[in-house]
């Protein structure tokens, strides 16, 4: 098949997953892998995404929990229409359905029953005062127009009662994430993720069970590179590669 010229095709997990997205503008990264490698379905349990994407997060998780069942929900058309593709690309579109659709209308809309797991990388920023506009091809993927409100409000609906909740976020709206899911989930696990070792955390993993009871647990961090090293720690790289997962 041929790839147009917009559209570029990436390795993931080692050689496991081949994604094409846009050549321009947003593309799926270390978030959807970091997020991907914290999900751990069991056989026949269901998976939703808010804001799929082109698939980075969605067809890393179905290669990893190969009898799962899963659905992205993506606003934007073009980028809905390349995850499905992605999903037949892998040989997985018998369980990876993705549904045009937008967060902020809530997970009711969908007609859907309650998953086994929600998880997400929402969008970064949810004020354009607060930072310089990104690209228009990227704003989809880092403004979030009604807020992250709006986000965990999707996935406490899309969740099933003792369902989990995982959500990577930027470091800083940590304890936003916190009070927005609190009324109806707990049992939270944190993992900071820092660039460096001698940095301060740039993002958050966050698991969650609904109506969950148990104290909250932070978890020993996650280091990403090491100075003057290679690119990733060997953590880090076993993770991306897919040859270990992040328990949470």
């Amino acid at each position: 098949m041929t790839v147009a010229a917009d559209i570029v095709e990436n390795a993931l997990l080692g050689g496991r997953v081949r994604l094409r997205q846009p050549a321009r503008g947003y593309r799926a990264g270390l978030d959807a892998g970091l997020l991907a490698a914290a999900v751990a379905a069991a056989p026949g349990q269901r998976v939703i995404e808010a804001g799929c994407g082109a698939g980075g997060a969605l067809l890393q998780i179905a290669a990893r929990c190969p009898d799962a069942v899963l659905t992205g929900v993506e606003r934007e058309v073009q980028a809905a229409a390349l995850a499905c593709a992605n999903a037949e690309l892998n040989g997985v579109a018998d369980r990876v359905e993705v549904l045009t659709a937008d967060v902020a209308d809530g997970f009711r809309t969908l007609d859907r029953a309650p998953y086994d797991w929600a998880v997400s990388n929402p969008p970064f920023f949810d004020d354009p005062g607060a930072l310089r506009p990104p690209a228009e091809g990227k704003r989809a993927a880092w403004m979030a127009d009604d807020g992250l409100a709006a986000w965990t409000g999707f996935l406490l609906k899309a969740v099933k009662e003792n369902g989990r909740i995982v959500l990577i976020h930027r470091a800083d709206r940590l304890a936003d994430i916190l009070a927005l899911l609190a009324p109806k989930a707990g049992s939270f696990a944190v993992l900071p993720v820092h660039p460096h070792a001698d940095e301060p955390a740039k993002r958050v993993l966050v698991a969650a069970t609904k109506t969950g009871k148990a104290p909250l647990r932070l978890l020993p961090p996650l280091i990403l590179h090491e100075r003057g090293g290679a690119k990733h720690t060997p953590q880090a790289e076993a993770i991306l590669r897919g040859e270990a997962g992040i328990a949470l």
